[in-house]
């Protein structure tokens, strides 16, 4: 029988040149995991059967985290700082662990698959209703902007 583990998705974000932690939270939906590349279609003279067909840019949708949790106000702290503050577009780096049924020695969820993001920008911030009775802030809805994802199989996979 499995534990029930609300929050799936580990989200960390991080400096780009010096790979410092910034932010950190755990989140029940991740949506958005989308790229699509428009192929280029070329005409040759000569060629009376179809066009040849060639590589396109990529596009990346945008990815909304949902239902979040984070002990400390980091992500809110980076939104406010691209968006209010000195830094318009201050880009991070990160890192989307999908966290599995497997448990590690001190009862921790393993990652089954990490997604890693470049360029990373947020550009919009949803809170949650306000609750006198919770202990950790919540984060409704977050979105991000992204330059570029790759998928990797967790260490040890």
């Amino acid at each position: 029988m499995s534990e029930f583990v609300p929050f799936r998705f580990e989200v960390s974000l991080y400096e780009t040149s010096n790979e410092e932690l910034l932010c950190r939270g755990f989140f029940s939906e991740v949506s958005g995991l989308e790229l699509t590349m428009e192929p280029r279609a070329i005409a040759v003279g000569g060629r009376n059967w179809g066009e040849v067909q060639r590589i396109g840019p990529t596009k990346f949708s945008p990815i909304v985290l949902k239902r979040g949790v984070t002990e400390i106000m980091d992500m809110w702290a980076w939104f406010d700082a691209t968006t209010r503050g000195g830094n318009y577009g201050y880009r991070l780096q990160g890192e989307i662990k999908v966290l599995g049924a497997q448990v590690n020695d001190k009862g921790e969820a393993q990652p089954a698959m990490i997604l890693k993001l470049t360029g990373v920008m947020a550009t919009r911030f949803k809170g949650p209703d306000l609750s006198s009775t919770a202990s950790q802030v919540a984060i409704e809805e977050i979105t991000l902007v992204h330059e570029g994802l790759t998928i990797e199989a967790p260490k040890g996979a």
